[in-house]
């Protein structure tokens, strides 16, 4: 109430102040003119009595009346442009009347629609603590997939859900089987089982003990968050934490968490997290399109309002020009090979620094074994399973290359 009291009043006084500019000059204008016109009428009536006692001469009298009726015309004139003046003033005061209107009534509803009435100020510091009270009481993993809508089974073959339900049982009977339990996993993620999927994948990351990975717990935390409906439980962000404990690079790890923050009332620390994960990610990595699709958002809440998605694309695939294919015909054998080697050379150096698509590995590759480098297509293997370990799809892509030139193990 008292927000109301201080703003209305506010409105008010520059109202007043923009009406008294209006009306200033209006006053005064009126009574000066009466004044004057009075004033010459008494020195009128002088001058006849004076000329009727003798006191002056007729002659000067006339000339008198005549200077003082010409005044008394004047100050007429003047009477009357004061009258238009008062009707002017009126309309000045109507002006000033819908102006007052304008700004006390305008601001007020322009605050209804665009303001928040009755919330207290939220300071950054209130923000930050009302953020981290919501982070650490923020329902659990359970309570989120009891409060999803059911979902619509999958239509899957007969022969394959018996086959699930095989392995559940035998899963049941050996529960310390590490590779049944990782089988039920996939078997039951594929059924839209999610629940059940990452439950399995907890008893695998359970299993490995010393052994486990990033990507186990990386990948127990996206099932979780997937059976959550994309909601980032407390045991999520435990699984979340143990990746990046293991691997701070993570991709799916770092994707996560800058969801959690987003949904924790930390948009700052989401956009920064999701900012810098998009500029060191390849161009093909499968969290990309969804950071691209929400950053623009995150970064507005975030008050990076002039923010800009950098621009991670794909490279094209470089082969010769026309003008090379003509010039290799007309050489050698040998200043045609060393032509290709330099432009390999130039692909590898480009990858190298820049990065590039799984189709450019894979052709790098198979051109190095052309040129009878075995050694460095090896090299170029190595480097790879460890650019793409995260990205299953593209390795697999540049793992055909490798079969086919018989350098994958």
């Amino acid at each position: 109430m008292l927000f109301w009291i201080v703003a209305i009043g506010l409105a008010l006084a520059v109202a007043a102040l923009l009406a008294r500019g209006i009306m200033r000059g209006r006053a005064g204008a009126t009574p000066a003119a009466a004044f004057d016109l009075q004033v010459y009428r008494d020195q009128l009536a002088e001058i006849d009595r004076d000329a009727a006692r003798g006191v002056i001469p007729s002659e000067e009298a006339e000339r008198l009346r005549t200077e003082v009726s010409r005044r008394i015309l004047a100050a007429d004139a003047k009477a009357q442009t004061a009258g238009h003046s008062r009707e002017a003033s009126g309309y000045s005061g109507m002006l000033a009347a819908m102006l007052a209107v304008l700004i006390v009534g305008g601001g007020a509803g322009t605050y209804i629609i665009l303001g928040a009435p009755g919330y207290p100020d939220l300071p950054l510091a209130g923000r930050i603590a009302a953020a981290k009270e919501a982070r650490e009481n923020r329902p659990g993993q359970a309570v989120a997939e009891e409060n999803l809508p059911p979902a619509a089974p999958v239509d899957a073959p007969a022969e394959y859900t018996e086959l699930v339900q095989k392995l559940r049982a035998a899963v049941a009977e050996r529960p310390d089987d590490l590779r049944g339990h990782m089988l039920l996993a996939r078997s039951e993620a594929a059924l839209g089982n999610f629940t059940e999927a990452w439950k399995a994948l907890a008893r695998v990351t359970e299993l490995k003990g010393d052994q486990v990975t990033a990507k186990d717990y990386a990948d127990l935390a996206d099932m979780m968050v997937i059976a959550a409906g994309g909601y980032v439980s407390p045991e999520a962000q435990k699984a979340l934490e143990e990746a990046l404990a293991r691997d701070p690079r993570n991709g799916v790890a770092r994707y996560y968490g800058g969801l959690m923050m987003a949904q924790t009332g930390r948009p700052d620390v989401a956009f920064r997290m999701w900012d810098q994960l998009l500029r060191e990610s390849e161009p093909d990595a499968p969290w990309l399109p969804a950071i691209r699709e929400q950053i623009q958002e995150l970064a507005f809440r975030a008050g990076e309002t002039d923010y800009q998605i950098p621009g991670v694309t794909p490279p094209m695939l470089r082969g010769p020009s026309a003008g090379d294919v003509a010039a290799a015909q007309d050489m050698t054998p040998e200043a045609r090979m060393e032509m290709i080697r330099g432009m390999v050379g130039q692909l590898s150096d480009r990858l190298a620094t820049e990065g590039g698509t799984p189709e450019e590995w894979a052709r790098l590759i198979s051109s190095l074994m052309v040129l009878g480098d075995a050694d460095q297509a090896r090299a170029i293997w190595a480097e790879a399973q460890t650019r793409f370990a995260e990205t299953p799809e593209a390795l697999a892509t540049i793992r055909a290359a490798a079969e086919r030139a018989g350098i994958a193990e």
